[in-house]
């Protein structure tokens, strides 16, 4: 049997608790809860208040409660194969990176299970141009957590088994 991937799970229950925590200051603390309340920190991030009814860049707008309740669905399917993925993924920097995806489809999915739509509130800018949409804590955990496991993927070749056997056992003779 394989072992709990501890770390995963970590990074997942991390990122779930550090979004939920974000979305509430936002919307309870700083009463960001409307579309047009926004807060300048900087002069290229404003805290935006958006309820987003879709998934990534806007797709699959969930205009009524039978398209929220399929998007829920299809969203637990997807993090479901990701917390699968995790428990049989057998290397920790994979693992850590499928619980920021698994801990940030959590966040997202109880948003929309709970209000009927996701929380959005980090808009970065510079000026008038926005290189990203409206996002949150569990959208950024999603794509650095994607991001590492692409680039891993592209980047980082274990050697197969039989080149390994063949230095190992040329190395101890």
């Amino acid at each position: 049997m394989s072992r709990v991937p501890v770390a995963g799970f970590t990074a997942a229950a991390v990122l779930f608790v550090a979004d939920q925590a974000a979305k509430y200051g936002v919307t309870q603390v700083l009463g960001l809860d409307e579309l047009t309340n926004a807060r300048e920190i900087t002069p290229f991030f404003n805290l935006q208040f958006v309820a987003n009814r879709g998934v990534s860049l806007g797709l699959l707008h969930a205009s009524n409660d039978t398209s929220r309740w399929l998007l829920v669905a299809m969203t637990g399917l997807i993090a479901l194969g990701v917390l699968v993925w995790m428990l049989r993924e057998p290397k920790r920097i994979e693992q850590i990176a499928l619980g920021c995806v698994f801990g940030g489809a959590l966040g997202n999915i109880l948003d929309r299970m709970r209000l009927g739509y996701v929380v959005d509130f980090a808009d970065f800018h510079i000026g008038t141009w926005q290189p990203f949409l409206v996002f949150n804590v569990a959208d950024a955990a999603i794509t650095v957590g994607v991001l590492v496991l692409f680039v891993r993927a592209l980047l980082v070749r274990d050697k197969p088994r039989a080149e390994r056997d063949s230095v190992e056992t040329s190395g101890n003779a």
